[in-house]
């Protein structure tokens, strides 16, 4: 039987526009200077973990956080793009209330979870999902009986929770997405279990919490 694989899935520290509740998208945005100091103190707490890869986004934000856990750990970061942001198209650089405002009928349906449902020139819920759970899985697979370390982002880590709890696409989210925050999951070839979800001890203030950053 394949040994099973322990995934450490990260979000990235906090940036300018999650305080702005702007939405990043697959834009290149970079942390700000409290999202370089989640990171470095999430690189202090995984020092002593053993871990043996660092796969993370290739966008900056998610990038930057991983080079703090790297240099903590000693251990390369190898770029994963499937590992990115969901694209929100002509929703990137916006508000969540100029989505309201501008666009009211696809803010509503992204608002209910519209399954189906992408922003002109991004992608669906489905395609997230399915981006990021092959992706996963092939990562994991890599690495059986390991600690492993997957940075991403908010969307990422929504898709990797419904995974591991089998929770449906549209299900309400009740769990917390926090910037630099440690969640733990478990993977066979059966799938992701989860572990343990949006460990924070070693962060002083609370993480802003957003979906879609």
């Amino acid at each position: 039987m394949t040994e099973p694989t322990r995934v450490i899935a990260i979000r990235h520290g906090e940036t300018a526009w999650n305080v702005d509740t702007r939405i990043q998208g697959q834009l290149d945005i970079p942390l700000s200077a409290t999202g370089r100091w989640q990171a470095e103190r999430l690189g202090n707490a995984l020092k002593g973990e053993p871990i043996t890869a660092i796969y993370a986004s290739d966008l900056l934000r998610a990038w930057e956080t991983a080079q703090y856990v790297s240099r903590a750990t000693g251990v390369e970061i190898t770029r994963e793009e499937a590992l990115r942001e969901r694209g929100f198209g002509d929703f990137e650089g916006k508000t969540f209330a100029e989505i309201e405002t501008l666009l009211p009928e696809q803010s509503m349906r992204w608002r209910k979870r519209d399954p189906e449902f992408s922003p002109a020139g991004g992608e669906s819920l489905i395609a997230l999902r399915q981006r990021v759970v092959a992706a996963a899985e092939k990562l994991a697979a890599r690495h059986p009986g390991e600690l492993i370390a997957m940075v991403g982002h908010g969307g990422v880590m929504d898709v990797l929770y419904r995974a591991a709890t089998r929770l449906d696409i549209q299900a309400p989210r009740t769990w917390a997405l926090g910037n630099a925050a440690i969640n733990r999951l478990l993977w066979t070839p059966e799938g992701f279990t989860l572990v343990g979800w949006a460990d924070t001890q070693h962060l002083d203030d609370d993480a802003l919490d957003e979906t879609t950053s």
